[in-house]
């Protein structure tokens, strides 16, 4: 049914093989490089985090299948959920970004479970700054262009704040 935009991140473990080995299981048809980038969330006694962004069609999935392919990921890669620390370390992070269904429509979804477009997405420039690497039209539906979004004060700021590293998907395709 749908295209996806998932960020994802690690900051315990073999960060790059966490990432890396979570992008082969998703097969998607971009993924931004690895941006190093500091903790969000106010949480910031933790190591720095490895950010990807991909792009991924399935016709076979829709938005609740692409919710539990992403934490099936985040199981396979070890991570432990701490309800203390809700912004804190983890092997593994995957986040629906944005979902549209077979005709293009982005999906809405207002549920405890799964809220899209992700809530927060047009405040984190370590999902943006990446998404528009690989999609300079890319466009966080009800938020607007992802270009627009970055010009805004605190999240250029927070921008370059990111340190890209390298690509990810080359490496590790196939």
């Amino acid at each position: 049914m749908s295209r996806v935009v998932l960020s994802l991140g690690s900051n315990l473990g073999d960060r790059e093989a966490n990432l890396a080995a979570a992008v082969a299981a998703i097969r998607p048809e971009a993924v931004s490089e690895v941006y190093e980038t500091p903790p969000w969330g106010g949480d910031d006694d933790q190591p720095a985090y490895y950010n990807v962004t991909a792009v991924a069609d399935d016709p076979e999935r829709d938005a609740d299948e692409w919710l539990a392919f992403a934490g099936d990921l985040e199981i396979e890669a070890g991570r432990v959920r701490d309800p203390e620390r809700p912004y804190g370390p983890r092997t593994l992070d995957v986040d629906l970004i944005a979902v549209w269904d077979a005709e293009g429509r982005p999906v809405h979804r207002a549920e405890p479970l799964l809220e899209l477009p992700h809530p927060r997405a047009h405040l984190r420039a370590f999902v943006l700054v990446p998404w528009l690497a690989i999609d300079r039209d890319a466009e966080l539906p009800g938020r607007g262009r992802v270009r627009e979004l970055l010009r805004d004060e605190t999240l250029a700021a927070d921008a370059r704040a990111l340190r890209r590293l390298h690509p990810i998907w080359s490496e590790h395709h196939e």
